[in-house]
């Protein structure tokens, strides 16, 4: 697994910020191996979007500015809870369906970061999802 404690020209602190486009969603991520295993998602909802993303524990994702301004949208087994900043529409994070117990979040909104400097990022399959099979 590739080491993503510099991303470009951007090093990845322990504790980094993330913010929407509007600047009215802010997070703190704890992040102590930095972006770990990067990637984007075929399922209906991450191909229309196109962000990359990664994961961390619940407990590592702490919203602190704009919670009020975050709209969630859920489909299909409504397990997934993906987070929107309904000023800029900007996508910052989602609960995962695949471990509810950790949270996604869109790499392009970390504090500093061009997603573009990580190059070719792999295709997770979400689009046949293990829980869509019967």
């Amino acid at each position: 697994m590739a080491d993503f404690r510099m991303i470009g020209d951007t090093q990845i602190n322990a504790v980094h910020r993330a913010s929407c486009h509007c600047g009215g969603v802010v997070m703190e991520l704890i992040l102590p191996s930095g972006v770990e295993n990067p990637r984007r998602c075929n399922c209906s909802m991450c191909r229309r979007r196109g962000a990359i993303c990664a994961s961390v524990p619940l407990a590592n994702l702490k919203i602190l500015q704009g919670e009020a301004l975050l709209t969630l949208y859920q489909f299909n087994t409504r397990t997934a809870k993906h987070y929107f900043c309904k000023v800029c529409g900007i996508y910052t994070h989602h609960q995962r369906r695949s471990d509810p117990n950790l949270f996604a979040y869109n790499v392009g909104c970390l504090e500093g970061v061009n997603p573009f400097d990580l190059g070719e990022v792999p295709v997770s399959n979400g689009r046949n999802h293990v829980s869509d099979r019967k």
